[in-house]
């Protein structure tokens, strides 16, 4: 059974002054419950999240909250005031002093440090932490992993599996729905349709769905309307083309199997050398050092025609650089880099192309005049490019100045996906894209038959289009895998596992010069025994709770009430600090053992 509601909305309706984004939409979210909310951009998701959160008001219908429940909401972008501090703004959400401290260094944050100069990916970190740090009974949660790096999405992950409350995400990481979602609502052509299932059976519920009413329609001699894309193609052609791309990046894989030895290094023998003119970049030994840190040390590598390779790492361990080195952007230190003859290169960074808000679609795409661009070396008329990007042709003479921000995104993506490049580099292409975005990205790159260097934090994304993985492990170690990113994951060295940004604990001998070897005698015993103390006040706590969500208890003994919720609030205190301290040791012990 699902747990009763602490947080709902009924009979919902929101816009702002035109048509409703959403009309006659009831949704609730009880303790457990893990929901994720998918949708095209545009089509009212964030909207959604934001009236559940109480930041909008609703147009018609109604918002409830469970009273005394706690709900954090974590938006897209974060506002941070002027000269306020990471400590300041994580603790302005209410939360009590030492969850706020501690979730600060579990994401190795500085919390005397500036909100508003922090990157992008520690703003990102600093919202996460005020979110958590509330300990909420209800999460909300608007793309949460944008601008996050691989460890730390990965820890983030853990903290929500181990979760007590209930959450709504909206997301575009597909990995990240598919490990902890088992409720999806899809926002479709101003209709929610609800699956009692993670993200994981979404595709082919979808498909499903949309095949039944592409049946429906020509039964009735309806055209299909332009957006249902995927309708068009239809849905048996999709999923064989999906298997041909499958078989193809096998193909790619076993052939990159080739070029790289067991121990991970490059192999470049003479011996073993591709023929003339399949080699697009060839590095060898090459090095990098800023401020006396090395950011790539003795790194080789040789990437052929039709190669697409995936970088990865944490942000700050030296993509980017790496990266700018392979494409000649930046000299390496030592080492040779050697290049193809007639290389087109196409780099798209996490900026995009820069549009003119003046200029319509049509002549952004076309700005020599005429109807018509090459693409990939076949001739397109503007109009037909624009459909493959989910755009009407009503639009095509339309200001980019009408677009919403995921139809920008999309246009950017159409005007750098057209330039004509042998060999195409992106930094990031996933972020702020929606899914159907996402997939139309993954249909153009699994077609292009050049070679590609994708910089990305999406394992899903990864999974599916290259064929082998560059990952930037910190420290100036560099190692090359064959496959994807679950590859990688299965093939790396334990010693080179990307951790959590989580800080790790400072043990009292420390400063001792006779480094500790072992945990004392207490460390083990509290080890031994704080995970059967955690269940206990987890019960505790939800008995707890239980009670006082009776609305007749307050009514019929007032002073047992706030008796029992002082007694809830300890608990909940000592259960956190009972986690911070197993945590503290088991790190610790980790560290040890390593």
């Amino acid at each position: 059974m699902a747990s009763p509601p602490l947080l709902a909305l009924r009979g919902a309706r929101a816009g702002f002054g035109g048509d409703p984004l959403f009309t006659d939409v009831d949704v609730a979210v009880g303790r457990g419950e893990r929901i994720c909310l998918v949708g095209r951009n545009g089509s009212g998701k964030s909207t959604l999240l934001k009236a559940f959160a109480g930041q909008i008001d609703l147009e018609a219908g109604e918002r409830f909250q469970q009273p005394g429940s706690v709900v954090a909401y974590l938006p897209q972008e974060t506002a941070f005031k002027a000269d306020e501090t990471v400590a300041e703004h994580v603790a302005g959400g209410g939360a009590e002093p030492h969850r706020a401290a501690a979730l600060i260094d579990r994401l190795n944050l500085d919390p005397e440090a500036k909100a508003t100069d922090l990157s992008g990916g520690e703003s990102r970190r600093v919202a996460l932490a005020r979110a958590l740090a509330t300990d909420p009974d209800i999460l909300l949660l608007d793309e949460p992993t944008n601008h996050l790096d691989l460890p730390t999405i990965e820890w983030l992950e853990d903290e929500l599996s181990l979760f007590k409350g209930g959450f709504l995400v909206i997301s575009h990481d597909r990995t990240f729905l598919a490990r902890l979602t088992r409720v999806t609502l899809w926002f479709d052509r101003g209709k929610l349709h609800r699956l009692e299932d993670g993200y994981s059976a979404f595709e082919a519920w979808s498909d499903q769905v949309l095949a039944d009413e592409e049946r429906e329609r020509n039964r009735v001699e309806q055209h299909l309307k332009a957006e249902a894309r995927y309708l068009h193609r239809g849905v048996t052609a999709r999923r064989r083309r999906n298997q041909r791309r499958l078989r193809k990046l096998d193909s790619l894989r076993k052939a990159r199997a080739a070029l790289v030895r067991p121990d991970k290094k490059a192999a470049l023998s003479a011996a073993n050398a591709p023929e003339s003119g399949r080699i697009i970049i060839d590095a060898d030994g090459i090095s990098k050092v800023f401020d006396g840190k090395a950011i790539i040390r003795d790194f080789s590598t040789r990437i052929l025609r039709g190669d697409r390779i995936g970088i990865i790492g944490r942000n700050g361990a030296g993509k980017t650089t790496l990266l700018r080195m392979l494409i000649g952007e930046l000299a390496p230190d030592s080492g040779t880099i050697k290049f193809g003859t007639r290389l087109e290169l196409m780099h798209a960074d996490q900026r995009r192309a820069t549009l003119d808000p003046s200029k319509s679609l049509w002549d952004t795409l076309c700005p020599e005049g005429g109807d018509s661009l090459i693409v990939q070396g076949r001739q397109r008329h503007v109009v037909a490019y624009l459909k493959d990007f989910l755009f009407d042709e009503s639009q095509a003479r339309s200001p980019v100045s009408t677009l919403s921000g995921g139809e920008r995104n999309r246009l950017a993506l159409a005007m750098n996906l057209a330039k004509p490049c042998n060999l195409m580099v992106l930094d990031e292409p996933t972020n702020d894209l929606d899914l159907d975005t996402l997939d139309l990205l993954e249909d153009m790159l699994s077609d292009y038959d050049g070679t590609l260097l994708l910089v990305s934090h999406d394992r899903d994304f990864l999974d599916r289009l290259v064929s082998g993985v560059i990952a930037v492990e910190g420290d100036g170690e560099v190692g090359e895998y064959v496959g994807g990113y679950e590859d990688y994951r299965s093939q790396r060295p334990r010693t080179a596992e990307s951790s959590a940004p989580i800080k790790s604990a400072k043990p009292v001998a420390a400063k001792n010069p006779n480094k500790a070897t072992r945990l004392s005698y207490r460390e083990k015993t509290e080890l031994e025994e704080l995970p059967s103390r955690i269940a206990a006040l987890t019960r505790e706590i939800e008995d707890l709770e239980t009670s006082l969500a009776d609305p007749s208890f307050v009514q019929r003994d007032r002073k047992g009430f706030e008796a029992a919720a002082a007694e809830l609030e300890r608990a909940q205190r000592e259960k956190g600090d009972a986690e911070e301290r197993w945590l503290e040791i088991e790190i610790k012990r980790e560290a040890l053992a390593s």
